[in-house]
């Protein structure tokens, strides 16, 4: 899970060019929106099309649950794991 964490920071710092960031800057149990990352509505749409490249991971916009899915990269890990186990 660990090397997925990083691999979703990664994607998140390179999908919305955020500079001056590193993956060790972004605390896994930390919000992405609003306080912790700051991260808004636009990023979302953005993050959520990069993530579906990356991971093969869809999100639907009439799912409740996609702001629970985005919460953290811990949720996020979360949901792409069951996401896959899913599909095996």
């Amino acid at each position: 899970m660990n090397e997925l964490k990083k691999e979703i920071k990664e994607t998140i710092i390179s999908s919305l060019q955020l500079e001056d960031i590193t993956p060790e800057d972004i605390v896994d149990s930390e919000p992405l929106f609003g306080e912790g990352l700051g991260l808004d509505s636009i990023d979302a749409l953005e993050l959520g099309v990069a993530l579906k490249k990356k991971f093969g991971v869809k999100f639907s916009s009439e799912n409740a649950e996609n702001k629970s899915h985005f919460a953290s990269v811990d949720a996020l890990a979360a949901f792409i794991t069951s996401e896959r186990e899913k599909t095996n």
